[in-house]
C-alpha cells in the first residue's frame, strides 16, 4: 500500500470518526499531494512515496517555523494547533534517526567514501539524501555535515 493510500485510508477513518484535527490535516496533506501531482505533470507519470515524503517533511517544518514565529507573538492557541497538526503529519513519517545516530552516519559516510573536505559536501549531502531519505532532518545533517568535513 503506498502512502497515499495509507493517507486517504486515514482520512476516511477520521471522517467516519468525526475527528475534526485530523480531518483538516489530513485535507492539507491530500491538497498538497494534488499540487504536486499537477506539477508534475508531463514530467513524469505519478508521484512516489519518496515526494510525499519530501513533501510531508516540507509541511512539518512549515509549522515548526509557524511555531516559533506564535511563540515570539506569544500565541499558545495557534501554537497548539500546529502541534496538532504535526502529531497528524508525523503518523506517515518513518521514525527519525537521532542527532547522534545522524553523526554516526555521517562519519561512516564520510569513511566510506573517503572524502575530506568542505568541497565534498554536496557529494555528501547527496548521498545521504538518496540513502537516508525521510528519516534524516537534512537541516540538522547539514550542520553536522559541515563540522565534521571542515575539521
Amino acid at each position: 500500500m503506498s502512502l497515499i493510500d495509507k493517507i486517504d485510508e486515514k482520512y476516511k477513518s477520521s471522517i467516519k470518526e468525526k475527528d475534526s484535527n485530523s480531518i483538516n490535516t489530513l485535507r492539507l496533506i491530500r491538497s498538497a499531494i494534488k499540487d504536486k501531482e499537477i506539477s508534475n505533470r508531463g514530467k513524469q507519470e505519478t508521484i512516489t512515496d519518496a515526494d510525499v515524503l519530501s513533501l510531508l517533511q516540507n509541511l512539518v517544518k512549515q509549522r515548526k517555523d509557524s511555531i516559533e514565529a506564535f511563540k515570539k507573538a506569544n500565541r499558545q492557541d495557534l501554537i497548539d494547533k500546529e502541534s496538532l497538526e504535526i502529531s497528524v503529519i508525523e503518523k506517515f513519517l518513518p521514525k527519525q534517526k537521532s542527532d547522534n545516530e545522524i553523526k554516526e552516519i555521517i562519519e561512516n559516510i564520510i569513511k566510506e567514501n573517503n572524502l575530506s573536505s568542505i568541497k565534498e559536501m554536496g557529494k555528501l549531502m547527496g548521498i545521504i539524501k538518496s540513502d537516508y531519505a525521510g528519516v534524516i532532518d537534512m537541516g540538522v545533517a547539514g550542520k553536522i555535515a559541515k563540522s565534521s568535513l571542515g575539521k
